[in-house]
């Protein structure tokens, strides 16, 4: 019975410890800017009250305010995996973003490396796979995130990018949904879940529930997406990916779709790479002028 007591005692004193240390979270940045692009490390809330997010966030010479842009990273089922995840950064694609005046937030979402904490974007076992779910847990993480960088001074209140990878693209897809004013375009790499099924290149989990719901996010779609994937992608290859962009336009959805050439000796990470991000800047390029100039005619 004492062992009880005190085996109670001690996770009664662990609870509140926790919830001692969440009170005591200070989001905002946790230090100094450095190189690159005045890099910056951050805390931010996320919809778990248990597990601020950890972040990097990278900005433009000047005091601003910038349009931001958002950098959803990919993810993976694996337990062990997702643990050992280093932070992520995406430091060419945001070195791209500030170029163009873009602040630059990389948000690691809650599961995931440092950051910890509850999967909420799980989408639960290959043949029952729920991708629904899962890419509408991912939109609120990146929504949480972007929400309290947008109170910054340095933030521009319109005109917010999102730009997701694998997962994380995934998630942004069901973000579409938001008003226009707040986010001014989605750019998709390799949008989905449930490649690489049993560690198998060109298997995917479930792919007609990963089609259904790429028309569910599209009915509810009011932002246009621009969706890239490179020629050799084994996770979500371009006959897929351009199924998944067909179906998320006849559920209304607005996407233009492009096949980039191969990147390395996987097109899926073509987003995490200096050599990627060449390879797709021109056509990003030329896709968000399009999206801006037709955007422009009809104000």
């Amino acid at each position: 019975m004492q062992s009880i007591n005190a085996l109670s005692a001690l996770v009664v004193l662990a609870m509140v410890c926790t919830q001692s240390a969440i009170a005591q979270t200070r989001f905002g940045a946790q230090g100094a800017e450095g190189e690159p692009n005045r890099m910056q490390q951050w805390l931010l809330p996320s919809p778990d009250p248990a597990t601020p997010a950890h972040a990097v966030l990278f900005r433009p010479p000047g005091d601003g305010p910038f349009r931001l842009a958002v950098i959803a990273h990919a993810s993976t089922q694996n337990v062990l995996r997702r643990a050992q995840m280093p932070q992520p950064e995406y430091r060419a694609l945001a070195s791209w973003l500030v170029v163009r005046g873009f602040a630059v937030l990389v948000p690691e979402r809650p599961g995931h490396g440092a950051t910890g904490g509850k999967y909420l974007e799980d989408q639960g076992g290959c043949d029952e796979a729920d991708y629904s779910h899962s890419g509408r847990a991912t939109a609120d993480e990146i929504a949480a995130a972007a929400g309290y960088v947008r109170t910054q001074p340095f933030v521009r209140q319109d005109g917010m990018l999102i730009v997701g990878h694998s997962a994380g693209a995934w998630g942004a897809l069901a973000l579409a949904r938001e008003s226009p004013q707040d986010v001014s375009t989605i750019v998709a790499f390799a949008a989905g879940r449930g490649g690489h099924a049993n560690d198998l290149p060109d298997q995917v989990c479930a792919p007609h529930t990963l089609m259904a719901a790429a028309g569910e996010f599209g009915k509810a779609a009011r932002v246009p997406v621009i969706w890239l994937v490179a020629a050799n992608d084994s996770y979500f290859s371009p006959e897929l990916s351009k199924q998944l962009a067909n179906a998320f336009r006849a559920g209304g959805g607005k996407v233009d779709f492009y096949v980039l050439p191969a990147s390395g000796s996987e097109g899926h990470w073509l987003a995490e790479s200096e050599s990627g991000v060449k390879i797709a800047g021109p056509t990003l390029d030329r896709a968000l002028k399009l999206l801006a100039s037709t955007a422009a005619k009809k104000r």
